[in-house]
């Protein structure tokens, strides 16, 4: 029965789902142990931490630029070099002396292959969709990059806690399944369904997705950032803990992400978005009160539940990826508009994680409550902007894609 689905599946599009789960072995590592690592093997206090930011999300605000310079490849093609550069990144990581100048280098060439990715994977992903069922098949993508992230994060938590490996071990593991993301996305045949006229594009008409990409900035990077360093800084959780609560979340999100991707297409972009601003309000208010308002271990209870509501959140970034895809004037706007995007929001998240941090060491060991009370007025904002999504109006047209992918 599964051998007959599988059949039915384009060829194409079942190569670029399990380039996917790989994709998704190699996220878990860095889900997993990053935090960890910078801590109990680098010895990093907060302002080192959230200082780390600005080399990590620098790529990000570059890859309008790569993937302009590198568009005549094609997006199945720059997703090969991406991942390869995810890999040399990772297999670094374990290999470098514990110097943090050493980190900055690696950090950044793995951040740039997984920053190039970021945009390309929607973009991809949504070429083998009609205009009616693509939160459905990013939802399919994301639910395979799932199953990938429990699988392996089961196995890397059975790995720390009774074979008890290294640093070194796990992120050599995760390159390897970068890697083998990039021999799949080789066998992707790079069929072009809409040829780009233009490396880099800014319309009036996307300023509202613009502006919903630097809110989502700043959302994500509160978490990314001073999410898991409150549990291991302020809550002394080690490895073992954060990759049970990565295989939660993992776990999860075989079910939420689908689900989302449903939902979207169903309820639209408007309502999905408001429901995520909404969400993560009272997620950051759990983190900013939950040692005021409960025991010690209830508190910690409160903080594991919150993270993993917000890991679990990050699925609507499809919801973004879709409103593009409708709101774009001409089909050859998407790709690019995206890769825009994800450069906007990194302008945001070099910024706030150092200011985070000072406000966190200036106000001492209560300081990341202010950090996250800030972060339910960004999530104020974002509500607010969402209530201005109207894919009604008449310049923005649903985009029928292809079956193919992209180039």
């Amino acid at each position: 029965m599964i051998w007959n689905a599988l059949k039915r599946i384009d060829r194409n599009y079942l190569i670029f789902l399990l380039a996917t789960g790989f994709i998704g072995i190699g996220q878990s590592v860095d889900g997993a142990t990053l935090t960890n690592y910078l801590k109990d093997n680098l010895g990093m206090m907060i302002l080192q931490r959230s200082a780390l930011e600005i080399p990590r999300e620098l790529p990000g605000m570059l890859v309008v630029i790569v993937i302009g310079l590198l568009s005549f490849l094609g997006d199945v093609r720059i997703s090969v070099i991406a991942n390869i550069l995810a890999a040399v990144g990772m297999f670094s990581l374990g290999i470098i002396p514990p110097e943090y100048r050493y980190v900055i280098m690696v950090i950044f060439v793995y951040s740039m292959g997984m920053h190039i990715y970021m945009p390309l994977a929607n973009s991809i992903g949504m070429s083998f969709a009609s205009a009616q069922d693509m939160g459905r098949k990013l939802g399919r993508m994301n639910a395979v990059n799932t199953v990938a992230l429990v699988l392996s994060s089961a196995i890397l938590w059975v790995l720390f806690k009774y074979v008890h490996i290294g640093f070194t071990t796990s992120f050599t593991i995760g390159a390897v399944a970068f890697l083998l993301a990039a021999l799949c996305l080789l066998f992707v045949k790079p069929t072009q369904t809409v040829r780009q006229s233009k490396r880099f594009i800014y319309k009036k008409e996307y300023r509202l997705y613009y502006w919903l990409c630097i809110l989502f900035g700043a959302r994500k990077q509160i978490f990314i950032t001073f999410g898991p360093w409150v549990l291991v800084e302020v809550f002394h959780q080690h490895v073992a803990t954060m990759t049970m609560l990565f295989f939660i979340v993992s776990t999860t999100g075989i079910f939420v992400k689908p689900w989302i991707g449903h939902m979207i297409d169903t309820l639209g972009e408007k309502i999905i978005l408001s429901g995520e601003a909404v969400a993560f309000f009272f997620v950051c208010l759990g983190y900013a009160f939950a040692t005021d308002l409960f025991r010690p271990e209830l508190a910690l209870g409160v903080i594991c539940t919150c993270y993993v509501l917000d890991q679990s959140m990050s699925s609507v970034s499809m919801a973004r990826a879709t409103y593009m895809k409708k709101l774009a004037l001409v089909p050859e706007d998407v790709s690019p508009s995206l890769s825009m995007g994800t450069s906007l929001d990194h302008i945001v998240t070099m910024v706030l994680p150092v200011i985070g941090g000072l406000v966190w060491y200036n106000n001492g060991a209560n300081g990341y409550k202010y950090v996250f009370i800030g972060g339910a007025v960004i999530a104020i904002l974002n509500f607010i902007s969402t209530q201005f999504i109207n894919l009604e109006r008449k310049n923005c047209v649903p985009v029928a894609s292809s079956s193919a992918p992209a180039k």
